[in-house]
């Protein structure tokens, strides 16, 4: 309980032009004395808070970058009614910065007996679970002098998934799926090594396509069309060490690397392929596997949502054991970690062939744009001296996938933005070529 910045406004006024005309206690105790009676007769009609019913429902999940709508249910079950404020706590990433003041509190009347909702709607600024702390509650007498304060614990969660930016590149590359597959109009060969269908000879076919067997049963030239294999499996591995939580922009690798793990998801998922997802740094972080067609995306999407960067060095060769245990059939192991030389150089490439001589290996790298714009700057003393950190930088990398594609590994290296269709491009040209 606590009075309220009227109740001494009141006393203030009050006792002010009694201690110039007549100061004493007496006359101090007469003008304040009846402004505590009614402070007292303020908080005993005062709605009690500790005796309130608390409740939540709403959004479990929300994409970053979205909004979730948590609503708070208030019963009243006192026979005096409820004037109150109230703040509904969350962790400060739970809203944009400067917004929490206004979206976390609220005023609410409840009548006796009665209940009433009140809606908080979160902004959240990170991946991850959010999870609420208290509500805090302050009833107001009729007089607005004297207040009753109590805090309830009302718990609830909301999972912020990953924000799938790269979807809007979705739509083009199953057009170029559905090329490779057949399932559009083209004069020449089906790309793929999969059996399809016969169908009869047209301008411009390749002559190694046709069937003389077909050909002979009937009048008309057969070819034979082929399509994509199906029902392929790709792991799709996550680097969680140090490296991931280097920042590209305004996010750490890791969230450039579910981006474009979730574009490749979605498109191999649709190509009829089976997706497993593993993140690893020491230790398995998360194992997401034999999940049918529909539940792939949701399953990796809610997976990825707790993942963050950890500080330690990965453990390359754990890392390789992992793959090996958990994919004995040959797969296609799409790796998304760092170009940087030491670490590839001392812990992947040593490890490497016992990869390759299994699997089809696809390492996928996020490179840094500003890079880039330094190794273009020049006219002044520092921008030469950035220009030639760049090119180094770049030297470096370059050398590094180099190294990779001689032990057969396909490597992409794109900026956050460019990452997710260019891995999506390298998965249809290993099916197009048969390689999977």
């Amino acid at each position: 309980m606590a009075p309220t910045g009227r109740a001494a406004l009141l006393a203030a006024l009050g006792s002010l032009p009694v201690g110039i005309w007549d100061p004493g206690w007496t006359s101090i105790l007469a003008v304040n004395g009846p402004i505590a009676l009614a402070c007292a007769c303020d908080y005993a009609l005062a709605a009690p808070v500790r005796r309130l019913r608390l409740s939540r429902s709403g959004d479990t999940s929300v994409r970053l970058g979205d909004s979730a709508d948590v609503t708070l249910t208030v019963t009243n079950p006192s026979n005096r009614p409820l004037r109150a404020r109230l703040r509904d706590a969350w962790p400060p990433s739970s809203w944009q910065p400067g917004t929490e003041t206004t979206a976390s509190r609220h005023r609410l009347t409840v009548p006796p007996g009665e209940r009433r909702r009140t809606t908080t709607r979160l902004r959240p600024t990170r991946r991850g679970d959010r999870q609420a702390d208290r509500v805090t509650i302050r009833s107001y007498g009729p007089l607005g002098l004297f207040t009753r304060q109590a805090s309830h614990k009302v718990p609830w969660t909301v999972r912020v998934l990953p924000p799938f930016t790269s979807r809007k590149h979705l739509p083009s590359k199953l057009a170029r799926l559905r090329e490779l597959d057949g399932r559009t109009s083209v004069l020449t060969r089906g790309e793929g090594t999969e059996f399809d269908s016969l169908r009869e000879y047209v301008p411009g076919d390749d002559t190694r396509s046709i069937d003389w067997r077909a050909t002979a049963r009937q009048t008309a030239v057969a070819v034979r069309t082929w399509r994509p294999e199906r029902d392929r499996h790709v792991l799709i591995v996550l680097d969680t060490g140090r490296t991931s939580a280097g920042r590209v922009g305004d996010a750490p690798r890791l969230d450039s690397s579910m981006d474009a793990a979730l574009l490749l998801a979605a498109l191999a998922t649709r190509a009829g392929d089976r997706v497993d997802l593993l993140a690893y740094d020491r230790r398995v972080r998360t194992l997401v596997q034999g999940r049918t067609a529909g539940d792939v995306l949701p399953s990796l999407v809610n997976a990825m949502a707790t993942l963050e960067p950890e500080l330690v060095e990965t453990d390359a060769r754990g890392l390789t054991a992992t793959i090996l245990r958990t994919t004995p059939r040959r797969s296609l192991i799409v790796l998304l970690t760092t170009l940087d030389a030491a670490p590839i150089e001392e812990g992947l490439l040593p490890v490497l062939p016992q990869l390759t001589q299994r699997h089809t290996v696809l390492l996928a790298s996020v490179a840094d744009p500003h890079v880039a714009r330094m190794a273009t700057s020049r006219g002044t003393t520092d921008s030469v001296y950035e220009a030639a950190a760049a090119a180094h930088s770049q030297a470096e990398r370059h050398r590094t996938a180099d190294q990779l594609r001689r032990h057969g590994v396909t490597v992409v290296d794109a900026t956050p933005e460019e990452l997710p269709p260019a891995l999506s491009d390298a998965y249809l040209a290993l099916k197009s070529a048969g390689r999977l």
